[in-house]
Formats: C-alpha cells, structure tokens, sequence
C-alpha cells in the first residue's frame, strides 16, 4: 500500500467516477445509495437501509461492540419556487448553494418525466447595469430557461414546484494530480470509506468488533441523516471522514480559516466534539505509519456529522479526519489524489488498532 496505483484499483476509480457523476441531491439520494452499496457487497457481511436512505454495510454484525466510519451522500442543489408567465424558474436553496457561480451553469431538472435540461440565464454584459450599478447574482434575480415561452409549456414538460435541480458538470482528472468534480463534498468521502472496506477484505484483515460503514444522507441540511443513523446503531466509537477547505487558494484568510494545503494530508480537527483519546490514537497511527497530516481548530462544532454521532446515545467518542478542498460548493471542487489516499490509509491502520471493548474515558 505504498503506491497510488496499488491502493486504487481500475475498478475503484471507475466507480469514483461513475458515482461523482450521479446527482444525488439532499433528500432524494436514493440513486447514488444503490451505486455506493452495490459497490461494498463483496465486501461486507451484511448492510441496513434506513427509512430517508441512509445506508450502512455491516462487518461482524453480531459483535456487542460496534465502530462506524462515516461519510455523507448528499450533495448540494437547488428546488423549483416558481415559474413566471413568461417560462423562466426561479429557486430556492437545497443545502448551501452558491448563487455566485449560477449565471450561464447548464442543468438538470429532476421530474416525474423524466430528465429537462435548462440553463441559468443572466443578462449579457452590455445590459445589466441598474442605476448606474452593475448587478450582481443573488438568489433573487437568478433563474433558469429551459426554451420555453409561457409557463403552461414549462408544466407540460413536468416541471412544477418542488422539482429539485442539479448541475450537470462532470468528473475529471486536472494534471494527473487533482480529482475535479461538483459533489465531491461528500461522494469522495463514501468513496473512500468503501475503499476501507475493500482493503479489510482483500487483506484479510479481522477486526475484533462490529464495524459500520455508514453513508448518511441529509448533511447539507443539518447533520439530518447522521443523527437518525447515530440513534439506530448507538456506536461505542465513530471516525466520520468529510472535506475541508485548502486556504491555500486566493481570497481565503488563514488568520480565520486556519492553515490546511491540498496534497500536505488529511487535516485533523481539535474542538469539543471530538474525542480526545480517539484523536491521539488517530495521530500517533499517522506518526507509526508515516502518513502526513494536518491539523485544524473547531472553536464551537465541526459543522459536520461528528457532531451528531459525539452527541448521540449519552455520547460516543468520535473524531473527524478531513479531506482538503478546493472551491468548495462549486462544480470544479478539487481533491489531491495523494491526501485522498491518504485519507484511506489512515482510517485503515487506525481501525486496526481499536481493541475490543476499547475504553476510551480520560480516567477511571
């Protein structure tokens, strides 16, 4: 596991792709979940399907003691609010969406028809000045065209209110080096805590207890599948696994976002949600194994589904382990394949060191 070529497999990456391209939008993640277990069969005993979709793959499912690793399944979009007389489709937010990069983004509108595709149409250069100001996009004035003229030729093609949209940018590799894609928050994560899973089995690892591969829905929205997800297994520990920003790029403060470069490793993050002897073990396997990695302060929460699983079931012991990330939000974010391995490893080899019945109270 010393190359990048023997950690990722032909198949792997042809999944990678193949599920960063599927839009699984918050709240209708159905599609992506049967990519995501279709893929970890081989390697895993069982698995639950829980009510709003949610999925886990189950290693030793009859073992009292139980560790989850985690990542989430949804990414962000848009939900149909209006249409005009005149067939244009203004949105509402499904998660955080960034309106700033909306004007001229090709689309995918999700109906009961089937596939419509539209566009974010904005005003040419030459037009768009009010009151001697140029506008600015804002969740206001954005708004697709999808070629209609009146809003009964919009509803003919099943388009109504509530249907959700999703760009349509698709993955690829920049310079050999960076996976680009929208939706890599969170798919890269569910991607490579299905690689765990297929290194356990390929190499015959046997881990003294249960061991639950969880992809969540509902992140975007407020940690909504996580913490049904928490609540049904009650785990004795949890590694969740999610992006975090490499501000590294222009316009980024490190003063206020902290140091964290793409390709440098996973980043670690200290606040009050994790744990701290789990974060120990996961730092001193990074140290044994000679995996960089990074670290990061969490003033308050983490603003991901550590939070929910720290907080669930009288507490569990949960540390989160961060993938850097490039443009976040946006349809070219940017993941270094290294930290992506990176990532894989780490959670590897720190899942071999969790013992049964691991105690994990600062004192006794």
């Amino acid at each position: 596991m010393t190359s990048e070529a023997s950690l990722f497999t032909d198949k792997s990456l042809e999944f990678l792709e193949q599920y960063v391209n599927n839009a699984s939008p918050t709240g209708f993640e159905y599609s992506g979940q049967k990519l995501w277990l279709d893929y970890i069969k081989p390697y895993i005993d069982t698995y639950e399907v829980d009510a709003y979709g949610s999925v886990y793959g189950i290693i030793n499912p009859q073992a009292k003691y139980k560790v989850v690793i985690e990542a989430h399944a949804d990414e962000i979009s848009w939900f149909v609010n209006y249409i005009t007389d005149d067939g244009f489709i203004y949105l509402v937010r499904n998660g955080g969406s960034d309106h700033q990069i909306a004007p001229s983004k090709r689309v995918d509108i999700h109906t009961d028809k089937g596939m419509v595709k539209a566009v974010f149409g904005w005003p040419a250069i030459h037009t768009r000045k009010g009151n001697g100001k140029e506008q600015t996009p804002t969740t206001k004035n954005i708004f697709l065209d999808c070629g209609c003229s009146s809003k009964k030729e919009v509803e003919e093609l099943g388009i109504e209110v509530g249907c959700v949209v999703t760009y349509e940018d698709e993955f690829m590799v920049l310079n050999d080096r960076y996976f680009v894609g929208r939706a890599l928050d969170n798919r890269v994560g569910g991607f490579m805590i299905a690689e765990v899973a297929r290194l356990l089995k390929e190499q015959q690892i046997k881990l003294p207890y249960g061991l639950y591969i969880v992809n969540a829905v509902q992140e975007e929205v407020g940690l909504r599948g996580a913490q049904m997800v928490a609540e049904r297994i009650k785990p004795d520990a949890a590694i969740i696994t999610d992006v975090t920003h490499d501000t590294f790029t222009p316009m980024i403060d490190k003063v206020e976002h902290g140091e964290v470069k793409a390709g440098k490793g996973p980043s670690l993050t200290i606040g009050p949600a994790v744990h701290n002897k789990l974060l120990r073990l996961i730092k001193d396997t990074a140290e044994k194994q000679e995996i960089p990695f990074q670290r990061e302060a969490a003033s308050r929460s983490t603003g991901t589904d550590t939070d929910a699983f720290a907080y669930s079931h009288m507490g569990v012991p949960s540390a989160l382990i961060s993938l850097p990330l490039r443009y976040m939000h946006t349809t070219v974010e940017m993941a270094h394949k290294e930290d992506v391995e990176n990532v894989v490893k780490l959670i590897f080899h720190t899942l071999q060191r969790i013992t049964h019945e691991h105690d994990w109270r600062y004192f006794s």
